[in-house]
């Protein structure tokens, strides 16, 4: 038989489990994670490059004008020495064989400038006269050099990569000059093709002293003579 009173009980119990169950419904997204619909598909992870430091860039430097980078032998190095000699002041000597330039001081003295020199046939000897001055000049091959180096330039730019170096005094009429080398190591050396060459700072410092005519006497091979007196300062 139907119990009316069971049934009223029994729907409340059904009411209540369906209101718990409903705010555990709604309480339940907000607490949980949030569902994802293609799990496969995984968020890459953020790329950050690594920080470097700043590092300035780099310039190549002109070179400087002292090209003079090897040890210049004691012998060889500018001093005024004594030098017995009936020339005027002023007056160039090239002591070829001993590969020693002179500029005349007076009194019995002298710059001594060690030097590199015509190599085996290609010296000479006379007096000349300085008839023109150049700084970081320009080469220009003449053609006689072209002929037994034909590999050579017609034509550098004046710079320190030039073979005529920091200075030139040019010899006369003639294809000689005295000039400045971008390879000090030749100094005291029986190596060009005639010219005298000096180091870049002692041809500067000749330059400084020469002017367009001066008298430049170039002593021949066969009067070698030994270095006259001691350092006098």
């Amino acid at each position: 038989m139907f119990n009316l009173d069971t049934f009223k009980t029994y729907s409340r119990a059904v009411a209540v489990s369906a209101v718990a169950l409903s705010a555990i419904a709604f309480a339940g997204p907000a607490k949980a994670a949030p569902v994802q619909l293609f799990p496969f598909f995984q968020p890459l992870p953020q790329m950050t490059a690594p920080v470097q430091p700043y590092q300035a860039p780099t310039y190549q430097t002109a070179p400087s004008e002292d090209q003079d980078a090897v040890e210049t032998p004691a012998r060889f190095r500018r001093q005024t020495v004594a030098y017995a000699t009936r020339e005027a002041p002023g007056t160039i000597i090239i002591d070829t064989p001993n590969t020693y330039l002179y500029y005349v001081l007076g009194n019995g003295q002298a710059v001594r400038y060690g030097i590199g020199v015509g190599r085996d046939g290609f010296t000479w000897s006379g007096t000349q006269s300085v008839t023109k001055k150049a700084e970081w000049p320009d080469w220009t091959p003449p053609p006689e050099m072209i002929q037994r180096q034909p590999y050579l330039p017609r034509h550098m730019a004046g710079g320190p990569g030039n073979p005529l170096g920091a200075r030139a005094m040019y010899l006369g009429g003639t294809v000689y000059r005295i000039h400045g080398t971008n390879a000090p190591d030749t100094i005291g050396k029986h190596v060009s093709s005639g010219c005298i060459r000096l180091t870049n700072d002692d041809v500067s410092d000749l330059y400084s002293r020469v002017n367009v005519g001066t008298k430049v006497i170039v002593l021949p091979m066969t009067e070698r003579r030994a270095d006259l007196g001691a350092a006098t300062r």
